[in-house]
């Protein structure tokens, strides 16, 4: 949770999916089913200053030091992949939109790393996009 309302708040990070977030379509079926324990993984939005969203998210990934790139999740490492280049790099931009995945969005899985260290590492990459 703490990672995600980290990012909300960055000026770099056009939105943030997360179900343990209030303004999540499932957070209230998070809050009854779960105890209000969503998982460690959620995606966002880098918002970019150039014309390509895709660039802005590799840009993003190359950059960063403790996450490792990887398309795995719910590991005890943090991951962190960029899908409109790995996992839906087949896709065109419609059928992108249609799965919900953006040019520009990355999904991370939050591992048992210090908060501190990992918000670090987040911090630093946005700073190169």
């Amino acid at each position: 949770m703490s990672i995600a309302e980290y990012l909300q708040a960055y000026p770099k990070v056009e939105w943030v999916r997360y179900a343990g977030l209030p303004d999540h379509p499932d957070h209230a079926l998070v809050q009854r089913q779960l105890g209000g324990r969503a998982s460690g993984i959620l995606s966002f939005g880098v918002k970019n200053s150039d014309a390509d969203p895709r660039a802005a998210g590799a840009r993003f990934l190359d950059a960063l030091q403790l996450f490792t790139r990887l398309v795995n999740i719910g590991d005890a490492k943090s991951l962190a992949t960029h899908p409109a280049s790995t996992t839906h790099r087949q896709l065109n931009p419609e059928e992108l939109a249609k799965a919900a995945v953006s040019e520009g969005m990355v999904r991370l899985s939050v591992g048992i790393e210090h908060i501190n260290d990992l918000k670090a590492d987040l911090e630093q990459a946005l700073a190169k996009v």
